[in-house]
């Protein structure tokens, strides 16, 4: 089996978890500000939010990110000297790092601090789409 088409398809599954998630965690901070006056439905918020974040997210990043660094080891860290995966790069880890700030509303909804609207949550739940969409067409066209 040819190894590198495994572990690109590892990443590409690996990724698809990963924007599952970065898509639909900031939508349910959206539900949880909406409904956040009912402590019950307030709990089961934080409990899918939690479990979303740290049992299919996190994890999802982290195989992300190995099996993408796998397949530059594999092609030869010369392929950075393309522009296309310096921007990929780069784009990528705008990506990482909206994952981390979604860490921090996380713990702002778990200790009770949120100060964001609904309309914040909806707004930031664009991010990934933009940068995923750039990503895309970027990798398939190599346009630089």
């Amino acid at each position: 089996m040819n190894s590198y088409l495994l572990f690109k398809s590892l990443h590409l599954i690996a990724v698809i978890s990963w924007m599952a998630g970065l898509l639909y965690l900031p939508r349910i901070f959206v539900y949880h500000v909406e409904n956040n006056k009912d402590q019950n439905s307030s709990s089961i918020f934080k409990t899918m939010e939690r479990k979303l974040y740290f049992y299919i997210m996190t994890p999802a990043m982290i195989l992300s990110w190995i099996f993408g660094l796998v397949l530059i080891h594999t092609l030869g860290f010369d392929i950075f000297l393309n522009l296309w995966v310096q921007i990929k790069f780069f784009l990528v880890l705008l990506l990482t790092f909206y994952h981390f700030y979604l860490r921090r509303c996380l713990s702002d909804f778990k200790n009770d601090q949120n100060i964001k609207t609904s309309k914040f949550y909806r707004i930031i739940n664009e991010v990934p789409t933009v940068l995923l969409i750039l990503i895309v067409f970027i990798v398939v066209f190599k346009p630089i």
